[in-house]
């Protein structure tokens, strides 16, 4: 699929064009074969580039040829089944042409529609740093909604209600960070690799957007790498906490069997049809009862002060 959108400086609404003219935004996305040579040939791409963009592993990247610039970075969105995937995205850019080309849709591409942006496709290096800032909110955004998932869990650990289900949840979580890592680690380099002015001209404001663009990236990371920090200290409390009552209970078991056991062991022998001491007497039984019990109650006494109970 290819739209081209124009928004000037002067107009307040984005128009969808039916053919391409300058100064507007070539969105392409899940381009088929025929498409990827069209564009190839209308603007003089190098395919390869373009065909790169479609593999879901393309990590974020630089790369220059003649006077067009390949920026690759990858976003998050979410899927169909509420799983967070990240996808790579590709920048075309030139002085006469700016492109998105993506093999899922573009989260943010709705709010420049609608326009609650406020850029206009003329200015082509401002509207690609418009959309990596939306890209870079929406993984705060996921980021966030990860913490505030991690923190209720972490609330149930303290009244022993954690389930087998939130550690496969936290399994889906390490994944999901883990992805979003692997994305936003390369993003800083190919930032700071911008902001030589190399592969697109910068304006003095349009260095202070990348500028905040990488100190929200680390902020990310470090958001990232925080949430898998307490999701392994969750895991060894948890840990913990298992080993610590399981001793517990194998305590108490082993002290219920010992008050089980005695008197079982005193009256099975004196059940024997042999000759016992004391079997004539008839304070006998009594007497066997006595100790059975004084017995029970003295390892009971001697349990409770070993905090086995």
């Amino acid at each position: 699929m290819i739209k081209y959108f124009f928004k000037s400086l002067r107009s307040e609404t984005v128009q969808e064009l039916d053919t391409y003219k300058p100064g507007s935004w070539v969105y392409v996305e899940q381009p088929s074969h025929d498409e990827i040579r069209q564009l190839v040939k209308r603007f003089g791409l190098n395919e390869g580039h373009l065909h790169d963009a479609l593999d879901e592993d393309e990590m974020p990247r630089l790369e220059k040829e003649g006077e067009q610039s390949y920026i690759y970075v990858r976003f998050a969105y979410k899927a169909d089944d509420g799983e967070l995937l990240t996808a790579p995205l590709l920048f075309v850019f030139s002085n006469e042409l700016v492109m998105t080309v993506s093999q899922v849709r573009l989260p943010s591409l709705d709010a420049f529609i609608r326009g609650k942006v406020n850029y206009a496709t003329t200015q082509r290096a401002k509207l690609i740093l418009l959309i990596l800032q939306q890209i870079v909110e929406q993984y705060d955004g996921f980021i966030s909604r990860t913490s505030k998932q991690i923190k209720l869990i972490r609330s149930r650990l303290r009244g022993h209600e954690i389930s087998n289900q939130d550690f496969i949840d936290f399994v889906m979580i390490e994944d999901e960070l883990n992805e979003f890592l692997s994305s936003l680690m390369p993003t800083n380099a190919t930032l700071r690799r911008l902001l030589l002015g190399r592969y697109m001209p910068l304006f003095t404001e349009d260095q202070d957007i990348v500028e905040d663009l990488l100190l929200n990236n680390e902020q990310s990371i470090e958001a990232c790498n925080s949430n898998m920090q307490s999701i392994i200290h969750i895991r060894e409390a948890y840990s913990s906490i298992s080993s610590n009552n399981l001793n517990r209970t194998m305590k108490r078991l082993t002290v219920v069997t010992v008050l089980i056991m005695l008197p079982s062991m005193f009256y099975g022998l004196y059940g024997m049809n042999v000759e016992l001491p004391f079997m004539h007497h008839p304070w006998a039984f009594s007497a066997i009862l006595g100790f059975t019990i004084f017995f029970n109650i003295a390892v009971y006494v001697l349990a409770r002060q070993r905090r086995y109970f």
